[in-house]
């Protein structure tokens, strides 16, 4: 009962995880009218770190494995703020000669590229969570793509990128378990914060009258997507699966397809609420496994 009940806090949490990045891509869309996208990810990213020092100093680490040394701390959140740098820009990069359709429906196929790369450690997924897997793409290409669907240069970046979200996915779920959580974010928010205002501090410029004009949506996009939802993706993949969790973090284009519609007056149009159904419904799929009788177990513990 303690493991089903883990299962179900970390989906439910991965969920809010989802609702959150699906409200950063308005922010995104407001701050960068201001600011470049790698100064923007540098300044949310860097205020998503800073706000988990205090959190960091108050509590007791939660994981003590090899004594929770701060070199494995650093080591394992460096590479997961890489891969994190990596998957958006590549994104970025792609948005220059694509779409946004498009690119959000080639970036949500990480919720294929997680299973596939978690082949390669022999893991295996279930019938079940390939079928939800599917379905969540089928989804993905009803809510993201609007006309006809023809690659571009553009569309091998943004799949590059979805191949760094995926290794970010299946990464978090296989190290988070080692060191805090709590820690882990921070030094891969850190981390991506650093290389972003490395490379925008070289290509890009902001004056201080745009900074301001892109203050609230740099905050959400630090204090909420970053700091708080990355740390809950972090806390929610010690006791998730890589293949259900990508499925349930792919709900971000559905929720960002709704926010847009709140806050931004976008159509929703019946096409994309069909995608939202079909999703939703792949997300409820890959988490039910079929034992003898045909007995539903809608929570069970990772392997």
């Amino acid at each position: 009962m303690a493991d089903k009940n883990r299962m179900f806090q970390a989906n439910f949490l991965l969920f809010i995880t989802a609702v959150i990045w699906g409200g950063g891509f308005v922010a995104q869309r407001l701050g960068m009218q201001q600011v470049g996208p790698f100064l923007f990810n540098g300044f949310r990213f860097l205020i998503g770190s800073l706000i988990l020092i205090p959190v960091m100093l108050i509590r007791p680490r939660s994981r003590q494995i090899d004594g929770g040394s701060p070199g494995k701390v650093i080591s394992i959140g460096s590479a997961a703020g890489l891969f994190l740098f990596f998957g958006a820009t590549f994104q970025q990069m792609g948005l220059v000669s694509t779409t946004a359709g498009k690119a959000g429906f080639i970036t949500g196929l990480y919720v294929i590229l997680v299973p596939l790369l978690g082949m390669l450690w022999g893991d295996r997924a279930t019938l079940n969570i390939w079928a939800g897997a599917v379905l969540a793409v089928v989804g993905l290409y009803f809510l993201s793509v609007t006309e006809g669907f023809r690659l571009a240069v553009g569309d091998g970046y943004v799949i590059l990128g979805a191949f760094f979200w995926a290794v970010h996915v299946q990464f978090i779920a296989r190290f988070s378990t080692r060191v805090d959580a709590i820690r882990l974010s921070f030094v891969q928010s850190l981390f991506t914060s650093l290389i972003s205002f490395i490379v925008g501090l070289a290509t890009e410029t902001a004056s201080a009258d745009q900074l301001a004009a892109a203050f609230w949506p740099i905050i959400y996009g630090g204090v909420i997507s970053i700091g708080l939802a990355y740390t809950l993706q972090v806390v929610a993949q010690q006791y998730a699966r890589p293949t259900p969790a990508a499925i349930i973090l792919s709900l971000e284009s559905v929720f960002a397809a709704f926010w847009g519609w709140l806050f931004l007056n976008e159509i929703l149009t019946p096409r994309a609420l069909l995608g939202s159904g079909l999703m939703l419904a792949g997300m409820t799929l890959s988490q039910i496994q079929f034992g003898p009788g045909i007995r539903k177990k809608l929570f069970s513990p990772p392997e």
